[in-house]
């Protein structure tokens, strides 16, 4: 059983380094004439933080998530060679 859950956080690492690698070769072709499509994306998430104020403590939570075209094949390749081995 502790090779089933070694594997699966081994698949989440090479989903995530594949969505992280994509996503910065998309907004790296996005400059590019005939590879801006790999750059067209969306973002979503808090645009503004927001801040919890305790007094004690002062919390300040936010997120945004910009998905591409190229994260998205990183995925794909990441799930791909993944299956390989």
């Amino acid at each position: 059983m502790a090779t089933r859950d070694k594997n699966i956080w081994i698949l989440i690492v090479f989903i995530l380094a594949g969505i992280v690698v994509g996503g910065l070769l998309g907004e790296l072709a996005s400059g590019v004439d005939f590879l801006w499509w790999l750059g067209y994306g969306e973002s979503f998430g808090l645009t503004e933080p927001v801040v919890l104020d305790l007094s004690i403590i002062t919390l300040t939570i936010g997120i945004q998530i910009k998905i591409n075209i190229a994260s998205i094949l990183g995925m794909a390749i990441a799930l791909f060679i993944y299956r390989k081995t």
